[in-house]
């Protein structure tokens, strides 16, 4: 495997370890052991980068809802050339948008 393949392999492979993590996190904040108000769950996920889709039952104001789930956690990837010099360029992939989609009851 020449030094660029086994570079990009690395990365790829720090890459897709990091968003296991990262969806090990959020699986843990969705169980209702922690169940915190919906808008502090909204922006701990946006400090955490993430553009947050809403779904949600009821009409109560979103101070009052309660998060019942946080599921399909998506990283889209870009990969880009990173040029060392003398023909040592490694590919790293770069993650350009994440999302993840946060359910409410709001019938309170």
């Amino acid at each position: 495997m020449s030094t660029t393949n086994h570079n990009f392999a690395f990365h790829l492979a720090l890459t897709a370890a990091g968003a296991a993590a990262a969806l090990g996190l959020l699986l843990s904040l969705a169980s209702p052991a922690h169940a915190e108000s919906a808008i502090v769950t909204i922006g701990s996920l946006e400090a955490q980068g993430f553009d947050v889709r809403i779904d949600r039952v009821g009409s109560a104001p979103l101070e009052q809802c309660v998060v019942t789930s946080i599921r399909n956690p998506r990283n889209q990837t870009q990969v880009v050339e990173i040029d060392r010099g003398r023909g040592r360029d490694i590919l790293v992939p770069i993650v350009v948008n994440r999302t993840i989609t946060v359910s409410l009851n709001c019938t309170r």
